[in-house]
């Protein structure tokens, strides 16, 4: 078997890993428990989010032990290969928490330049998308398809997504506000469903700030791989976090980092 092709088949074992870890726990009779890992303000983390990615950590430990490991949970374990696995066991906790099937399982594998394959699972729907090393496809209720974004041309027929209205600093949500009022539709809420929209054709930008690794790498490369960009808000790499603009085309790209790159020039 080829690297190429063990890299594709351990993703997959990855996802089936985390959907039998989390499904249980998915709109649980009398709601689910969370603790809080932030101070003064609420970063969850469940029973479910662990079980994830104890349960993927297991499938790498098995398959490719030699592999480097980042994730949200259990934080950083070296490899010797040179390839890291960055993984987010539920991107979406809150809205797992809320019972809506907008959250989850992301899953990347890359080096130090970002990430070279990239999968977003939605357990409860049965959706799949992934992309990198030659594919770029996804699996749901309807079967099997190739993933390709769209080709909108302009910002006043665009359809933009975030996560949260009060998107990061007083700064860079008046910047988001900037592209906001530009396009045709604005949605919220979707976490990393978002990306995965916009990968199938069906939305054209996501602008979020905030951002860590295991946040992003997935989406990058499930975006790329479908024709899309992702870069940082002034058209840098983001695949260490921080402020992400997702992009279904060259064009839509370059009209939304017109408006946000100058915006945040000054920003720390």
């Amino acid at each position: 078997m080829s690297d190429t092709q063990d890299i594709l088949e351990t993703a997959h074992a990855l996802a089936d890993a985390a959907r039998g870890a989390i499904l249980p726990h998915f709109r649980a009779t009398g709601g689910l428990a969370a603790e809080n890992k932030a101070t003064g303000a609420f970063d969850p983390v469940t029973v479910a989010d662990r079980a994830a990615e104890r349960a993927m950590r297991a499938v790498l430990a098995k398959r490719r032990p030699d592999d480097g490991i980042l994730g949200e949970e259990y934080g950083r374990s070296e490899g010797t290969s040179g390839l890291t696995w960055v993984l987010d066991p539920i991107d979406g906790t809150r809205g797992f928490m809320s019972g809506t099937p907008t959250w989850g399982v992301l899953i990347a594998v890359g080096g130090a330049e970002g990430p070279t394959f990239g999968m977003i699972d939605q357990p409860y729907t049965g959706e799949r998308f992934w992309g990198g090393l030659g594919t770029a496809e996804w699996t749901g209720p309807l079967g099997r398809r190739t993933l390709a974004t769209r080709a909108t041309p302009a910002l006043d027929t665009a359809i933009l997504f975030t996560t949260f209205p009060e998107i990061g600093t007083c700064r860079e949500q008046a910047a988001f506000r900037s592209v906001a009022e530009r396009v045709r539709l604005v949605r919220y809420g979707m976490d990393c469903y978002a990306y995965a929209l916009l990968a199938a054709g069906q939305i054209d930008l996501v602008i979020e700030a905030g951002l860590h690794a295991y946040d992003i790498q997935a989406p990058i490369a499930v975006i790329e791989a479908a024709g899309g960009i992702v870069t940082d808000w002034a058209g840098g790499g983001v695949h260490a976090g921080g402020r992400a603009l997702a992009a279904a085309n060259a064009e839509i790209h370059r009209a939304a980092l017109e408006i946000l790159a100058p915006m945040i020039a000054e920003a720390p």
